[in-house]
């Protein structure tokens, strides 16, 4: 069992940026394991979008068009981390923010959720 836990939101200007992190702690099989990991977005009101996408294995990653250009998605494996850098936020960023890992090769079943840090941008 992997539990993840995020931190690094927070209350920011318009333009400005944040680096969340989500660390990754249970069995080391388990955590060598995940096939890939996502970053997801809650805004006030509305469903749950993914807005960030990392393979483990290859690196590649994947990004909504919102976000395309503004945000990097990264790993550390040595210290079993995930970031999302953000940069250039602008008000329709803020939401809570989640990190999840999925075992399975469709990168749809994310079995393993985080709590959330929370993200707000002012204008």
């Amino acid at each position: 069992q992997v539990q993840l836990v995020e931190s690094g939101g927070g209350s920011v200007q318009a333009g400005e940026s944040l680096r969340l992190s989500c660390a990754a702690s249970g069995y080391t099989y388990s955590i060598y394991n995940i096939y890939c990991m996502a970053w997801f977005r809650q805004a006030p009101g509305k469903g749950r979008d993914r807005v960030a996408t990392i393979y483990t294995g290859s690196g590649s990653t994947s990004y909504a068009e919102s976000v395309k250009g503004r945000f990097t998605i990264s790993r550390d494996n040595a210290k079993n981390t995930l970031y999302l850098q953000m940069n250039s936020l602008k008000p329709e960023d803020t939401g809570m923010y989640y990190c999840a890992a999925a075992w399975k090769t469709s990168c749809q079943d994310f079995a393993a959720r985080g709590q959330g840090t929370q993200v707000t941008v002012s204008s």
